[in-house]
């Protein structure tokens, strides 16, 4: 009973101890409701996620989520990682999710436990 008062003490530790990005000068609203940048309106602050792209390194992907809200795309990688994709411009994903697309994305790499490693800018996936 002891050791699983202390491992669940231990995990709330570490839970509460994620990073949280610095977002003076973000437009939180208007990028969690531009789903899959089909607005437009996340395209406008690329320059700002570039200058800040290090902001995001270790931040959860719980917390990601709450702030950026779900990723227009979700995959999973080897040895338990994850990538969370979010649409920067408007292109065919937005008729259907599933078409290929090569508009512009921001893609947060995650460890197993669950903390930004890596955050890249591309056109399409990963």
């Amino acid at each position: 009973m002891r050791i699983l008062t202390t491992l669940a003490l231990a995990l709330f530790l570490f839970a509460s101890c994620t990073n949280q990005p610095d977002l003076a000068g973000f437009d939180v609203e208007s990028f969690k409701k531009d789903r899959g940048s089909c607005g437009g309106t996340r395209e406008k602050q690329i320059d700002w996620l570039k200058a800040h792209k290090m902001t995001w390194k270790g931040v959860s992907s719980n917390d990601l989520e709450d702030i950026l809200g779900k990723p227009d795309i979700q995959q999973l990688a080897d040895r338990n990682q994850e990538y969370y994709v979010y649409f920067l411009e408007k292109g065919p994903h937005c008729d259907n999710i599933k078409n290929p697309s090569s508009a512009r994305t921001m893609a947060f790499r995650f460890s197993a436990m669950g903390l930004t490693t890596e955050i890249t800018f591309q056109q399409g996936l990963p």
